[in-house]
């Protein structure tokens, strides 16, 4: 009777188990469908009212003077409340050539190029006016074009991870959630900054849009008399040279002079020495004769 009893007790207590294990789970479970839901109804309040339209544009034209355009587009920039971002002027020699003008001077003929980079920030709803009144600057347009991506889901992103996060850091704070290691707080303090700091660039590019101009004009000649730095060109004239050679040669035979006068020992041994040799083949030929 008694292990009738126990068998039935453990029987009821298996049981018991099993529907709690049972409830437990379909509470998990409705805790996440409910979680889900608080996601997509917190994605729902904080979708983001006007799309995030960020415009880029370039534009490659000729133009008859690079400097003054580039003066004009500076004051149409600032007429505009926008700003100069880069400003690069530049001159590249294409050919040169030298026409000799007398001794000592030659006339220089360089053909050079002179380009233009400008890049400057814009509000976006004047950027359609801006770039029609720069390429009116201009002779013809080589190049022209305009972008526009949406960063509207990179934006509603990030405003959720900062929610998220804002939401961790304050049950931390609360002490509903304990983070054991302080380093993973501060990197989780960081990402918060940098989501910041990147929706906030997002919006500045929505704002304001970049510009980037590239123009140029035709090849300029210009001519200068300068002075000619060939040495070889610096000669004094025929005349001056004729008497500076001929008092050359003066000096030259002057030297020969004096080197010969410096050796009248051996020139005198060496007469000796002629007149002995003559004397002895003479006498030699004579005594031929009488024999």
């Amino acid at each position: 009777m008694k292990s009738k009893i126990l068998i039935a007790l453990l029987a009821g207590l298996v049981l018991l188990g099993a529907c709690k294990g049972k409830s437990g789970s379909e509470e998990i479970i409705n805790n996440s469908s409910s979680s889900n839901a608080d996601t997509i109804a917190k994605a729902d309040s904080v979708m983001i009212a006007t799309p995030k339209l960020v415009k880029t544009a370039d534009m490659r034209f000729k133009v008859k003077n690079v400097q003054q355009t580039s003066e004009h587009i500076t004051a149409l920039t600032n007429s505009y409340h926008g700003m100069v971002l880069h400003h690069k002027v530049g001159s590249s020699e294409v050919r040169s050539t030298d026409i000799r003008k007398s001794d000592d001077s030659i006339m220089r003929i360089t053909a050079f190029s002179t380009t233009a980079d400008i890049t400057v920030k814009i509000p976006s709803e004047k950027l359609d006016d801006f770039m029609n009144n720069v390429e009116h600057m201009g002779i013809y347009v080589t190049n022209r074009q305009m972008d526009i991506s949406d960063k509207s889901l990179d934006y509603l992103a990030a405003k959720l991870k900062l929610q998220n996060r804002n939401e961790l850091v304050s049950q931390q704070k609360k002490g509903k959630i304990i983070i054991k290691n302080p380093a993973n707080v501060l990197l989780l303090k960081d990402d918060m900054v940098d989501q910041q700091i990147g929706n906030r660039q997002i919006d500045d590019e929505v704002k304001n849009s970049i510009v980037t101009l590239n123009f140029y004009q035709s090849n300029t000649i210009y001519k200068e008399i300068i002075v000619d730095d060939d040495p070889a060109t610096y000669n004094l004239p025929f005349f001056k040279r004729l008497f500076t050679s001929i008092e050359n040669g003066w000096l030259i035979f002057e030297t020969l002079l004096l080197g010969l006068a410096n050796l009248w020992v051996f020139l005198f041994a060496g007469a000796c020495v002629w007149v002995m040799i003559r004397y002895y083949k003479g006498k030699k030929n004579t005594v031929l004769i009488k024999s």
